[in-house]
């Protein structure tokens, strides 16, 4: 049994890695720091530079800016320098139409004397916003988190200096996590100390609803007509209908997972949609919420924030495990759904945030069903196959050292091609 301290520790970190976003969260990253920055310089800016580390630059190129009908991080910097609060965090983007139209307007006025670069740098998660004004400047700078900021400035006063740590140094400080752990945690905890996880339910059930009304590909309610009843494709294209409003800039915010929205809602919906469309208990569907969530934080951290890996591989082994778990699968049985996955999409690249992140999770999520499926008959693939080992946390391990590592040239590449499109 876990103790009363793991238990209150592993609850904080869902708490901290669950949390409520407005729109994709790498140009909500940016609008805070610039949101930071005007509010640093404390006057409206004559001229912006922004320096971004290629994550960040790749995955707001082509993701809709909620309640604008644009793309990209023009108008992501506007609304942060012209009405963002700083003190909202990833919400930064949730403003009033009023707000959305003077950012539009200084955007159409001021667009050259906005200046947006990549800034060679080893850190995957860096966003640093420079404003200036007469013989001013502020600067704000986000790292390795997208809401944690590690330099602000006004001229030569330093106003906030939290240098970053060595990166084994902050996975040390992190909450330890196994699949043991994360079992244990979610099948021991009494019900009550789990209930918080239902929040995500609400938000995320209100995007899929929004999101079937037809919004980027129109994936989900495309898959919703077609669904002709069948659970599993129902679940599929509620989930990935969330996505769809997402990406195409829906202003409905969502609950995220390890900094992702998409995340967020691929680790919430199908667990919800599966459990009440089988009339699960609801005892099981919490439960199971909380083993899709804290499984991929698990998986997630071994990855780190950023990756060219996409998150959709992470948030969709949380619900291979929770799947499992929720049709009265054992922890083994969830070991061999998770092992099952990894062997399954673990090539799955991210090419940035964009309206077709929805086809993914419908990949995501189809091969999840069968991993969990195929778990439950016992079936598990040969630990000479691929990247799995028998020990499921060996597994995981080295899905991360994947992403983490053995990825970075992909990532480089990938940029390369984005930003040499012959349109």
């Amino acid at each position: 049994m876990m103790t009363i301290e793991e238990i209150r520790d592993i609850k904080s970190l869902i708490n901290r890695e669950v949390v409520l976003a407005m729109g994709c969260t790498e140009p909500v990253a940016v609008a805070l720091a610039a949101a930071k920055s005007r509010e640093i310089l404390g006057t409206m800016p004559d001229r912006i530079e922004v320096n971004l580390s290629k994550n960040i630059f790749k995955n707001a190129m082509g993701v809709g800016i909620p309640g604008t009908g644009m793309i990209g991080l023009p108008i992501a910097i506007s609304m942060g320098i012209t009405s963002g609060d700083s003190s909202r965090g990833l919400e930064v983007l949730d403003m009033p139409t009023e707000g959305v139209e003077n950012a539009k307007k200084w955007l159409e006025v001021n667009k050259e004397k906005l200046s947006i670069q990549i800034k060679p740098t080893t850190e995957k998660l860096y966003v640093e916003c420079v404003c200036y004004a007469g013989n001013h400047k502020s600067v704000a700078v986000i790292a390795r988190q997208h809401t944690n900021f590690i330099l602000q400035k006004k001229d030569n006063d330093v106003l906030l200096d939290n240098p970053l740590k060595e990166e084994n140094t902050t996975v040390q400080e992190q909450v330890k996590l196994s699949m043991e752990k994360v079992y244990d945690f979610a099948v021991n905890t009494p019900l009550s100390e789990l209930m918080f996880i239902k929040e995500t339910v609400k938000y995320n059930t209100e995007a899929a609803k929004e999101g079937a009304k037809g919004y980027g590909l129109c994936t989900g309610k495309i898959l919703l007509e077609l669904a002709g009843g069948d659970v599993v494709h129902t679940t599929i294209a509620r989930t990935v209908a969330a996505s769809d409003a997402r990406m195409d800039g829906c202003t409905k915010p969502v609950y995220s997972n390890s900094g992702s929205g998409n995340q967020g809602i691929t680790c919430t919906l199908p667990i919800y949609e599966y459990g009440v469309q089988k009339n699960m208990p609801e005892e099981n569907i919490v439960r199971a919420l909380i083993i899709s969530h804290l499984t991929s934080i698990y998986v997630k951290q071994g990855i780190g924030r950023l990756s060219a890996l996409c998150g959709i591989v992470n948030a969709s082994i949380g619900v291979a495990a929770g799947l499992t778990y929720l049709q009265g699968g054992t922890l083994d049985q969830m070991s061999y759904a998770i092992k099952n996955l990894i062997n399954t999409i673990a090539g799955m690249v991210c090419d940035g945030a964009k309206p077709s992140c929805a086809l993914k999770i419908t990949t995501g999520l189809y091969s999840a069903f069968v991993s969990s499926e195929l778990a439950l008959n016992n079936r598990v693939v040969d630990p000479t196959d691929g990247i799995s080992e028998p020990n499921v946390d060996f597994s995981i391990a080295n899905l991360g050292k994947l992403g983490h590592d053995g990825m970075n040239d992909a990532d480089d590449m990938i940029l390369d091609i984005m930003t040499n499109k012959r349109l």
